[in-house]
């Protein structure tokens, strides 16, 4: 009886053990500050407190006034497919909600008219063209032009606070995907992130942190205790977005399914082309540590390779201490160059799929080795080691934790 009550009480008693940035706000009574302050909130159905009461509701609670929300890429709800555009709304209490994903991605002056403060809460995914953060630093600019403060309510990077790889940002491919100049997977949580850009890009705005208690640099978003909200339609479970920094890039050059459109969204490669038995046994042969390649068929209900039988492999993780999730996709990416050279030559690619690949990864040069190079993968995955070696120094000085 003892085990079986331990089991169902289990998740629940390692849940509180985290207390997040909008725990602490009310905790601390943060909030106190704000009374009689105009107050516009962003956020979206994973702005949660760790009992999982949305901040919306905890913010009402205190009584404060809310005057505006306003929702980034895939809506208030997380309804809206990547990419797709969204319309202004209304929340239930008839609080008016801006989409920052439709007509403008940068809040104008009419959301901001009257608004003292900023909150931000969206659970981010540790990945720099995910576009929550880049929702975030549209805000902070526009917040410094109008002396708006800005009040960042910080999450664990669902990664973990350790893992960096992947190349850093060039000047020239800043963009809605990336904008800032950090490697892909960068290892902050959005609130150090906040920080970084506030400072390194002379933004000027009037910001602050509240930080989380008892959260670790080494945890994973599971080591957490915490439950997770999907941030989008395609990131489902709570390791997804380490598998979303594994094949990701992949996807924006359309030849393969990268399981959007499976149950297994970033965990598979496979088109009708490939030989999963031969794939698998090539990338197991290059020794990459962290990582074991399964041969793997499925047949996708949407997007690419609708309906096609398809071949190809799952990615898994055996170690999560050399796991290296960038190197881990441009080994993918290299390999299905080698075998099937025809149906990955990028120089055929449509001028828009080049340009996500570009923008997605940051810079041209890897586009430059993948078309250039027989034998790319390697090349790709020392790309800016040191460059990511000196973000390293430069990001210390921002870690909150």
């Amino acid at each position: 009886m003892k085990n079986i009550l331990f089991f169902l009480l289990a998740p629940l008693l390692s849940f509180a053990a985290i207390d997040l940035g909008v725990d602490n706000f009310l905790k601390e009574n943060h909030f106190e500050a704000l009374k009689g302050k105009k107050i516009g909130l962003i956020t979206n159905q994973t702005g949660v407190d760790k009992n999982l009461n949305t901040t919306l509701s905890r913010l009402k609670g205190k009584k404060l006034d809310l005057v505006a929300l306003f929702a980034p890429e895939h809506g208030f709800n997380g309804l809206a497919y990547a990419a797709e555009k969204i319309e202004q709304e209304k929340e239930s209490s008839g609080i008016p909600i801006h989409s920052l994903h439709g007509k403008t991605r940068r809040p104008s002056e009419d959301m901001l008219k009257g608004i003292d403060v900023l909150i931000y809460d969206i659970q981010d995914i540790g990945v720099r063209s995910y576009t929550y953060a880049t929702t975030l630093f549209y805000a902070m600019e526009e917040a410094a032009k109008r002396g708006i403060e800005v009040i960042v309510l910080d999450r664990p990077n669902p990664i973990n606070g350790i893992l960096v790889d992947g190349p850093m940002l060039e000047e020239k491919w800043r963009s809605f995907i990336g904008y800032i100049n950090i490697p892909y997977c960068h290892g902050m949580t959005i609130g150090e992130m906040a920080l970084f850009f506030n400072e390194e890009y002379k933004v000027g705005c009037k910001l602050k942190v509240v930080t989380m208690t008892g959260w670790k640099r080494e945890m994973s978003f599971k080591d957490t205790g915490l439950y997770w909200v999907p941030p989008s339609p395609q990131i489902p479970e709570a390791d997804t977005p380490l598998y979303y920094a594994s094949t990701g890039l992949l996807g924006e050059l359309s030849s393969v399914s990268i399981g959007v459109g499976y149950t297994l969204p970033f965990k598979v490669v496979g088109a009708p082309w490939i030989k999963a038995k031969d794939f698998a046994s090539k990338l197991n042969a290059q020794k990459l540590p962290g990582v074991h390649f399964i041969p793997f068929y499925f047949r996708p209900f949407f997007g690419l390779h609708k309906g096609d039988d398809c071949e190809g492999v799952m990615v898994m993780l055996t170690n999560a201490q050399t796991y290296k999730p960038v190197s881990v996709q441009y080994l993918i990416i290299g390999m299905l160059k080698s075998l099937y050279p025809k149906k990955m030559d990028v120089k055929t690619i449509s001028a828009n799929s080049k340009n996500l690949f570009c923008k997605a990864n940051g810079n041209e040069k890897i586009f430059s080795v993948l078309e250039q190079e027989k034998y790319a993968a390697w090349k790709m995955i020392e790309m800016h080691k040191e460059e990511r070696e000196a973000f390293l120094t430069k990001r210390q000085k921002y870690l909150l934790y």
